[in-house]
């Protein structure tokens, strides 16, 4: 008599299923990746992205001078040359220098603020699109119509102003104005894949609400969340530098890029150079995300898989 004998005795279906989500992540990770590397416009905003992560990390390094103290009256507006890199401003701070920290605050600002709004925009559109009903029709979904009534710019100015001002308020300003967008997304995306036919077989054989949301929606709801936030990123960019050239967001010392705009609107006439360096730094820091974020589309959209 010949026994069968099962090869693997002690795995259930909860660890066969998992088995199988790791091996369908691996091969979707292997082929985003080898479109992405296929794709010239997000390779050039990637690479755009990494340059201003590596200054802003290694900033102390890069930066010649100290972008708050060390000043030198002697060389107030100077032109580039003579140990300043794209010269000084009206206090003989090093535009340079103070051009390389204020990526860390622009890119602290696109991920602190845009995280906010993911953090707490994925979960409330995860929740009023998978379970409907009152909450999600007159609650939410009212709330985000309200929200969206004014410009996200415009909401993140008024907010700041209601905060108070400070890189902090700012930041949670921007977050809020991003809020409607994140929340709008994740519920449309969660409502066209909450009747697909995985997700109703997946039901049909038991599975709960909380596995069905986690475990098979949401996993299949998060392209479309990635490439807004990753656009989300270069509004919040021009978001911050707008509320810092206003006055509402970082100290007037801190070498932001939308203050060191607002000090060079003073001086146009003189020194012209002087808002052109923040101006070019905002241009690519935001090219850069929109490049990577309209690469990101193309890799992940199913119409162009091959």
């Amino acid at each position: 008599m010949i026994q069968t004998v099962n090869p693997t005795p002690d795995l259930d279906l909860g660890q066969a299923d998992r088995m199988v989500q790791e091996r369908k992540g691996e091969s979707q990770t292997r082929l985003f990746f080898r479109r992405f590397a296929r794709n010239r416009l997000a390779i050039v905003g990637a690479a755009i992205i990494v340059t201003f992560v590596l200054t802003a990390v290694f900033a102390p390094a890069i930066a010649t001078h100290d972008p708050i103290f060390d000043q030198d009256y002697s060389a107030v507006l100077q032109n580039p040359g003579n140990g300043h890199l794209l010269g000084t401003d009206d206090l003989g701070r090093d535009t340079f220098s103070r051009l390389v920290y204020g990526a860390r605050l622009s890119l602290l600002a696109s991920v602190i603020s845009v995280g906010i709004a993911v953090v707490v925009g994925v979960p409330v559109g995860l929740l009023a699109g998978y379970f409907r009903g009152f909450w999600d029709e007159w609650v939410v979904m009212r709330i985000v119509d309200a929200l969206q009534a004014f410009p996200s710019l415009i909401l993140a100015l008024a907010m700041a102003a209601a905060l108070g001002g400070g890189f902090s308020n700012a930041m949670v300003a921007i977050g809020i104005g991003f809020l409607p967008s994140i929340i709008r997304i994740t519920r449309a995306q969660v409502l066209t894949v909450r009747n697909l036919e995985f997700v109703q077989a997946a039901r049909a054989v038991g599975a709960s609400n909380w596995r069905l949301l986690f475990l098979h929606v949401m996993p299949n709801s998060m392209a479309p969340i990635l490439v807004q936030s990753t656009l989300a990123m270069a509004s919040a960019i021009i978001a911050e530098a707008g509320l810092s050239y206003l006055g509402l967001g970082a100290r007037p010392e801190d070498p932001s890029w939308g203050s060191m705009l607002r000090v060079a609107q003073g001086y146009l006439n003189i020194d012209p150079l002087l808002a052109l360096w923040p101006g070019i730094a905002i241009f690519l820091a935001v090219l850069g995300f929109n490049l990577l974020g309209d690469g990101i589309r193309e890799v992940l959209d199913p119409k162009l898989k091959r």
